[in-house]
């Protein structure tokens, strides 16, 4: 069953270009070593360039879990999570039509 999760957060200005960073190695690991993971997309608001949303779509559990588990989403963590400002707020959606 897939699994349609978003995930939101806002980093510190300072630490922004460091955020970005993380966040661009971060989906160009997931593009090259996750094919369960169908749909990784990092958009951050146009008024306030700090706060993000992630948006991912997964195939299904094990997909999940393989990426939940995976060093490089540790290494993400480990940069990201000390910068937000309220931690990360994730959210799980269940599919209803798409194209």
């Amino acid at each position: 069953m897939t699994i349609y999760q978003t995930a939101r957060f806002k980093v510190r200005a300072e630490a922004l270009e460091r955020c970005e960073a993380a966040i661009r190695e971060f989906v160009a690991y997931i593009k090259a070593n996750e094919p369960g993971t169908l749909l990784y997309i990092s958009v951050r608001e146009k008024d306030d360039p700090t706060s993000f949303l992630h948006y991912f779509v997964f195939e299904d559990a094990a997909a999940r879990e393989n990426h939940r588990t995976s060093d490089a989403v540790r290494r993400f963590t480990d940069v990201l999570y000390p910068e937000t400002l309220a931690g990360v707020q994730f959210t799980e959606y269940s599919g209803v039509a798409s194209t």
